[in-house]
């Protein structure tokens, strides 16, 4: 009997992932009529970008011609859905070269980036949110709760700015700008690429701490946590070992959620620091016109951000079985 149930909740939970998993493909696939429409309707023509404002109507209609740009909507679109789908994405109109190549160029980039900034950001969230949920309502937790509450609202390019002024005008420890390239050994890209980490950081620390507390706290209050306080566990030993393997599933949720932050505070500080990452290289294609560079990095992160929240509906799935009965 206990075996058919287990299995009956195994096949719900798999049911319940398939469909969260069918969701997020339906949602990218609206996800891309968003971002074509929207390409499509930002000022000015890339053909007329090329050529410059000295080129005649017949040379810019002939470009236009050439790049596809005067076939019908629909099938623009269907025809980059197809090439997104097969890894084909298009050429771009600004560099003359497969937009794949170009992306592959600055995709290594950002994603080391963002594996800097969890690598950063995780230890010092899980430590905070800990340590504030193990003093519950004492000075420790209403000071830390203040701190990461007023980190959470500050938006990034302010953090960005006052990093700025404080570790590269004022002390100079930092350099302004991002500095990253392959020659470069590991001590020199660290500092190069400290600024944007030290950004990045400030807000995915803020909001992974607040969740960690959260899921720890709801774990405090269950009936085992005080059964294991009456025995004369210490409270570090409660914590390590009775409350962080079941609040491990809610505390990656809240890392999924976290990171997810990173996708769009990227844009900002690969901005702001010029780093040669995938954000700062769609904004330039933005200001070119280069719409199929623009629609294949938006699609990246968009991709990017909809498997970071399928992993946490997962987790929140396998880690409550009363999801499975949705």
């Amino acid at each position: 009997m206990a075996g058919a149930s287990s299995q009956s909740g195994i096949k719900a939970a798999l049911a319940l992932i398939g469909k969260r998993f069918a969701s997020s493909l339906l949602t990218l696939l609206m996800v891309s009529v968003t971002i074509f429409i929207i390409a499509q309707l930002l000022p000015g023509d890339a053909a007329q970008e090329a050529l410059g404002q000295s080129a005649t109507p017949e040379q810019v209609a002939a470009l236009r011609h050439e790049m596809g740009l005067d076939r019908p909507a629909h099938v623009r679109y269907v025809s980059w859905l197809t090439g997104m789908v097969s890894g084909d994405p298009g050429q771009s109109m600004v560099a003359n070269m497969p937009v794949a190549e170009v992306i592959s160029a600055r995709l290594p980039n950002s994603l080391l980036l963002a594996a800097l900034t969890a690598l950063v950001a995780i230890p010092v969230a899980l430590s905070i949110g800990i340590g504030s949920a193990m003093n519950r309502g004492g000075r420790i937790d209403r000071a830390l709760n203040i701190v990461t509450l007023s980190m959470v609202a500050v938006p990034e390019f302010l953090v960005a700015t006052i990093a700025v002024l404080i570790f590269s005008v004022k002390l100079r420890w930092l350099p302004s700008i991002a500095m990253a390239s392959n020659d470069m050994g590991w001590g020199d890209y660290l500092r190069g690429v400290a600024m944007p980490i030290l950004t990045l950081c400030v807000i995915v620390v803020a909001q992974m701490a607040r969740m960690t507390r959260a899921a720890v706290i709801d774990q405090m209050d269950r009936p085992y946590v005080e059964m294991a306080v009456l025995k004369g566990v210490t409270p570090v030993r409660v914590v390590l070992k009775h409350i962080m393997p079941n609040a491990i599933a809610p505390i990656v949720n809240a890392m999924a959620l976290s990171l997810s932050y990173l996708l769009g505070g990227a844009v900002i500080v690969e901005t702001i620091f010029n780093y040669p990452g995938l954000a700062s290289l769609m904004v330039n294609a933005v200001t070119s016109r280069d719409m199929p560079l623009l629609q294949a990095c938006a699609m990246i992160f968009c991709t990017a951000y909809l498997i970071l929240m399928l992993i946490a509906d997962v987790t929140a799935i396998l880690a409550n079985p009363r999801l499975r009965a949705q």
